[in-house]
């Protein structure tokens, strides 16, 4: 396995952990702010929307600049600030504006990393390689779920947060690394 395919993987794995933190939380902190039901669709909605128009644009415009580094990069990095912003909510229509700021960020990340990973990939261990990516997610962002529910019932929202936000700054800062390889 070479040193960017183990950056990427790394990088992303800690940045599953710190987004997987709130999990299914994500509807017990949108009533805390004052959401109901509707807000809690229109919030995830807004961030799945944006990011999904978002992706093509992005990928389109990566694959003509050459580019995919940097703009993951700015996107973990954007991830983490957004993440951050769950700090400052106090209402439903804050919560809107953070999701939105997600899903632009994930636009970002997520394209480019996944044409990253397929470049620099060994072709023949492709299977398995994409195996490792898709299963680490899966158990981070499960162990993860059990992790900030814990958070949550003996902390506060509020140290989630900090947590989450800590992750994903540390997973930016491991991702730039790619940035000096290239």
């Amino acid at each position: 396995m070479n040193k960017n395919i183990k950056i990427l993987l790394l990088g992303a794995n800690i940045w599953f952990f710190g987004e997987g933190l709130l999990g299914p939380l994500f509807a017990v902190y949108t009533q805390k702010v004052g959401g109901d039901v509707l807000d809690i669709s229109w919030a995830w909605a807004t961030y799945l929307i944006l990011a999904g128009c978002l992706y093509i644009l992005v990928g389109k415009l990566t694959d003509k600049h050459n580019n995919k580094e940097k703009v993951m990069v700015i996107g973990y990095a954007l991830n983490a600030i957004m993440t951050f912003g769950y700090l400052l909510v106090s209402v439903p229509w804050h919560l809107f504006v953070v999701q939105a700021g997600l899903g632009v960020a994930v636009a970002m990340s997520t394209p480019t990393w996944n044409a990253l990973y397929a470049k620099y990939s060994d072709k023949e261990y492709d299977g398995f390689l994409w195996g490792l990516a898709g299963g680490m997610a899966q158990i981070c962002t499960g162990l993860a779920i059990i992790v900030g529910g814990y958070i949550v019932s003996y902390g506060s929202f509020k140290i989630l947060f900090i947590t989450m936000g800590t992750l994903q700054t540390i997973s930016t800062i491991y991702q730039a690394q790619i940035l000096k390889n290239n």
